[in-house]
């Protein structure tokens, strides 16, 4: 640790400078001696360094939920290419590449502040052994060798012997207690951080190995802090359990506002958000007119916790346009499906379905209707005036003519008339 604590000396310096002048405001507040003069110091420490490092936080956000989009086909080239390993990797890579996403990028933010940590770890352990380093004077080290946490010195660590930790002030027992609380504290809150980002932030749809690395590691982090930290001076432990607390509330607060699409986080988030557009018919702020903007615009590719709260909206009367915003049923012009479609609501009235009617109405309607048809087909001879003579009608046929009886209705059926009664002619003008 040392060796790697020298590595980073060339931070060391701006480090110490840092910590001197946060020690300048709070000694004269608690006294330049106190324990929490020099704690506060790196505890304000970590708060500046983590908010320089949010930009990093964001786009280790961006590249964690890029990899889980990418999952299905990482899982596609890893067994198509399971036999040839190099041919795998090369896939990998030229996935990575066209989707622009880089593995290491969710490694930002614990790449960027290492320097500081090693550079923290040098200062104390420079005034563990009384050397002065970077802008720390005799007078500062003297102070900082006298100023205790709770009974621990700040130079202090779990393995130190009991004469070692007497040169310092203190009695043996109280570091260890210190520390072992420290300890516990620091791998508790890793614990939790990497839990709830696996329970609530994770796409639940999407199953893949990633996420059974991301489970053991969970378990293994934790283990691995527990471990190192009983190396780790009291003014270390200080830094690694500030900036924990801070990554934890920094988790919390990004999935309770922010959650990965498909995962219990974001169900919870479209359910408040549904309760609060139902009571006031409105969004918030953009953020909210951005996230209904998106769900709208995915179609029929919306998750389920997605459609329910689309779902949700329509059954309170409201319709969510595409450009964002909330609006009441009647007053909407322009609204897409579930399905993807676009309509056009607010104007022409619904188209009403018929009635269905029962077999009674229906065999009644026939009925009715058969009857009418009859009536209207029977011809009325009554009203009609007949063009031929009387003399005509009663004349007999002739005997032996050489025609048959029926031969001419025969005849004028060969000759495509139709069978049956005929329709009778119209009347002649006289």
């Amino acid at each position: 640790m040392d060796t790697i604590a020298g590595f980073f000396s060339f931070i060391t310096t701006p480090v110490s400078w840092v910590i001197v002048q946060f020690h300048s405001v709070y000694g004269k507040i608690f006294g330049p001696d106190t324990g929490w003069a020099w704690g506060l110091s790196i505890v304000s420490l970590v708060i500046l360094i983590r908010i320089c490092l949010i930009p990093l936080f964001v786009k280790q956000i961006k590249a964690a939920r890029a990899m889980q989009t990418l999952q299905p086909e990482m899982k596609k080239i890893q067994e198509r290419y399971k036999n040839d390993k190099q041919r795998q990797s090369e896939e990998m890579m030229k996935l990575y590449k066209e989707s622009g996403t880089n593995p290491l990028s969710s490694c930002l933010p614990i790449l960027a502040q290492s320097p500081f940590f090693f550079a923290l770890y040098h200062v104390l352990n420079g005034i563990a052994t009384g050397k002065t380093i970077g802008v720390i004077d005799d007078q500062l080290l003297a102070s900082a060798r006298k100023a205790h946490i709770f009974g621990a010195p700040l130079a202090a660590k779990f393995t130190d012997s009991a004469d070692k930790v007497a040169q310092l002030g203190a009695h043996i027992t109280d570091v260890r207690v210190v520390t072992a609380i420290m300890i516990v504290l620091m791998s508790g809150s890793q614990f939790y951080t990497q839990r709830q980002l696996m329970t609530k932030n994770v796409d639940t749809t999407v199953k893949t190995p990633f996420m059974q690395q991301q489970k053991m590691l969970m378990y293994v982090f934790p283990v691995m802090f527990a471990v190192f930290g009983i190396n780790f001076p009291v003014g270390v432990l200080v830094y690694w359990l500030t900036t924990n607390v801070w990554t934890m509330g920094q988790q919390m607060y990004v999935i309770r506002n922010n959650p990965t699409p498909g995962s219990k986080a974001q169900a919870a988030y479209l359910e408040r958000l549904q309760k609060h557009v139902a009571h006031h018919g409105k969004t918030r702020n953009r953020r909210e007119k951005t996230i209904i903007k998106t769900i709208v615009g995915k179609g029929r590719d919306r998750n389920e916790f997605e459609r329910k709260f689309i779902n949700g909206l329509t059954k309170a009367g409201l319709v969510a346009q595409p450009d964002g915003l909330v609006v009441k049923g009647e007053n909407a012009t322009v609204v897409e499906t579930e399905d993807g479609t676009t309509i056009t609501t607010g104007g022409a009235p619904k188209r009403q379905q018929p009635k269905r009617q029962s077999k009674s109405q229906r065999q009644s309607s026939t009925t009715t209707s058969t009857a009418k048809t009859a009536d209207e087909s029977e011809p009325k001879t009554s009203l009609i005036k007949s063009d031929e003579p009387q003399d005509a009608k009663t004349a007999p046929k002739p005997a032996g003519g050489g025609s048959k009886p029926g031969a001419g209705t025969r005849s004028k059926a060969q000759s495509g008339q139709r069978k049956g009664p005929q329709r009778p002619k119209s009347p002649s003008k006289k």
